[in-house]
């Protein structure tokens, strides 16, 4: 009799698995067109082909990634997974893209666990309304939440963006955290006083310290299942620093849907549990901030007062869900409103709604907690990028609904169970075909628009024409990077073009005058040129910006000018190459060789891939008479695609 019943209860729990990996199929082969995709010029470009740090998996590296904050940004395993596709793939952008595809493959199908997971715990806890899913209902349940994670267009900015690794990467922990967490508690955390009516649990023994109760609660920190929920918290950290809500996520679960917190003497004994990661959530969240300054990426009150962050948040709340039911008009860039004020009547509505529905849903806790904890767990992940400590001038962006979104998935899931279970009773069988046909018409058109939402990745031209046909009375930032991709390509004027709009929207916009700058330079303009790099550094002093200077001071034969120029941007940042390679070329033009030699040295030591600094120093050497280092040097510098270092090689084996 038990060993049929151990043997039903295996067979009910194969589809599970099989449904997961269906899911995780469908994504990843949704995804394929992806693979077609170049890298764009919105932080691929800083991240990983122009980041010359990826260029070597050691010990190097790996200081640079866990101790420095490149592009005001701190996700040290992010780093590594760009390396690692760097070592295997170099530049080939279908490698990167191909990791991302798998990435947010398996999110999806650890969605579908997950969804699983909680229904089957909701239902054991209560005897109510909410427990109404049958097996074949949490089934239906957890695919539907797992295919509408997997192929909602909501999600395309996430993984067809190279640059957002960090998304799926800090998403993979995430889950796997929860899932380690959703084994603890069901199976090994602390034993709550039973609910009256309810028999009493045997208290648990101290040979298995998995199943440590409250009486021994420093037992529980040593359950492989708790240890496991940590160490995937702190690789989520690791990631990306959105992973810092998770003790709160964690905490909503233990309301609803595994009622381990019933009372305040319940919820002080779960805070408590939750320390360890709160404690690295709050040394992630300082360490985050940190970056950010570095890069002078946070915005201040003066500039965006708090009233006005706290309304738009408020909008933004909605527009995501409003973006979840109907996925149209999604941009990869939302500029930041204008004219945004908390007492007006659009944004104090939203105001109003946030605290009615979050009203709601305590009310209705008494009887469907799970419209509680869908909401918490929404508002809850989504606090750290609602724009309250503002970066960047964006108001929201598509990427941010990443892990909040699977909240309101888990409730479209569990509303398609219902119609699953109301189709199936009696004479309603019949409208079973019309479900499942309605269903999947709804799969097809959302996997037709996630198609052609990846396709606006295609390369930075699509991309930033896209955005500037759909906001262009707003898009600075996409004239400004569109103006990057014709340079990129050598188009001179249409770039000029692009930076001058951008700067006519943003008169303060110091990169678009840098940028001219260069364009100008590039054209053989450096009077121009000089003036939009002055400009752009009395707007923004940036140590680039004053080495861009110095070169066009040494193209016109300024050569104190682009001396000081030069000693500024190493001042600025002691690690600037090129700064170095410049002070370097000023000693050469002026028959210092030693000094020019030591500069140059410096450059590559900081570099190795300046190909123009191993020019340079191959000139020195050829002029000292050490013409096989010169030709070593051209030769590394003709390697790494340095036409003049072709050039001077041949010359050199000529003589």
């Amino acid at each position: 009799m038990n060993k049929e019943k151990v043997k039903k209860k295996k067979r009910g729990r194969r589809p599970l698995p099989a449904l997961a990996v269906s899911v995780a199929l469908v994504t990843f082969l949704l995804y394929l067109p992806s693979l077609r995709n170049q890298f764009v010029n919105w932080d691929d470009d800083a991240y990983i082909y122009q980041n010359p740090s990826l260029s070597g998996l050691n010990a190097r590296f790996l200081k640079w990634a866990f101790f420095a904050f490149y592009d005001a940004n701190y996700h040290p395993l992010t780093w590594i997974s760009h390396a690692l596709d760097y070592a295997v793939w170099g530049l080939n952008p279908l490698g990167h893209h191909l990791t991302n595809n798998v990435l947010h493959a398996v999110n999806a199908a650890l969605v579908v666990f997950i969804a699983a997971g909680l229904i089957n715990a909701g239902k054991r806890k209560t005897g109510g309304p909410e427990s109404f899913p049958s097996q074949r209902g949490v089934l239906v349940a957890a695919t539907v939440s797992g295919l509408l994670f997997g192929v909602h267009p909501l999600h395309v900015e996430s993984v067809a963006w190279v640059a957002e690794r960090k998304d799926v990467l800090c998403a993979l922990f995430f889950l796997l955290s929860i899932l380690m967490y959703m084994k603890y508690a069901r199976r090994g955390g602390p034993m709550w006083p039973p609910k009256e009516g309810q028999p009493h649990r045997v208290a648990p023994t101290q040979k298995d310290p998995g199943q440590a109760g409250m009486t021994n609660p420093g037992l529980r920190f040593l359950d492989k299942r708790y240890l496991l929920c940590l160490f995937f918290f702190v690789l989520a950290l690791l990631s990306k620093p959105m992973a810092v809500t998770l003790p709160a996520v964690l905490l909503v679960l233990d309301w609803y849907p595994f009622e381990r917190i019933r009372s305040l003497k319940t919820f002080r004994a779960a805070f408590v549990e939750k320390l360890p990661l709160f404690a690295l959530g709050l040394a992630a969240s300082v360490v985050a901030v940190l970056a950010q300054k570095s890069g002078r990426a946070i915005i201040s009150t003066e500039v965006m007062p708090v009233p006005v962050r706290v309304a738009v948040a408020a909008e933004a709340i909605f527009s995501y869900l409003g973006k979840m039911v109907l996925p149209v008009n999604l941009i990869p860039f939302y500029p930041y409103p204008e004219g945004v004020s908390l007492l007006s009547p659009r944004y104090l509505l939203f105001v109003v709604l946030v605290i009615g529905v979050t009203a709601a849903c305590l009310a209705a806790a008494r009887k469907k907690k799970v419209w509680g904890a869908a909401w918490g767990y929404y508002l809850v992940t989504l606090l750290p990028v609602l724009g309250i400590i503002q970066a960047g001038f964006q108001s929201k962006a598509d990427r941010y609904t990443y892990l909040p979104s699977l909240g309101p998935f888990l409730m479209i899931g569990l509303a398609a169970a219902w119609v699953y279970e109301k189709t199936m009773e009696g004479r309603r069988a019949v409208l079973m075909p019309a479900a499942a046909s309605a269903a999947a018409l709804l799969l097809v058109l959302m996997s037709y628009a996630t198609v052609k939402q990846t396709g606006i990745w295609k390369n930075s031209i699509t991309l930033w024409n896209y955005v500037i046909e759909t906001k262009s009375e707003k898009s600075a930032v996409a004239y400004y990077h569109r103006g990057i991709a014709y340079f990129d390509l050598k188009l001179l004027d249409p770039a000029i073009g692009d930076y001058t709009r951008a700067i006519r929207m943003k008169p303060d916009y110091y990169e678009a005058y840098n940028n001219r700058g260069v364009s100008y330079e590039e054209k053989g303009q450096p009077d121009l040129a000089i003036e939009d790099y002055s400009t752009s550094i009395r707007l923004h002093p940036h140590f680039k910006v004053f080495g861009n200077r110095g070169n066009a001071y040494l193209t016109k034969g300024l050569r104190d000018k682009a001396e000081e120029d030069f000693r500024r941007a190493v001042l600025l940042n002691p690690q600037y190459d090129d700064g170095y390679n410049g002070l370097g070329m000023v000693s050469y033009l002026n028959g210092r060789y030693e000094s020019a030699l030591e500069d140059f040295n410096r450059a590559i030591g900081l570099n190795p891939k300046n190909s123009g600094a191993l020019v340079n120093r191959g000139y020195v050497y050829l002029n000292k008479g050490e013409r096989r280092l010169a030709g070593a040097d051209f030769t590394e510098a003709c390697l790494l695609g340095n036409r003049n270092g072709c050039s001077a090689a041949r010359r050199l084996q000529a003589l």
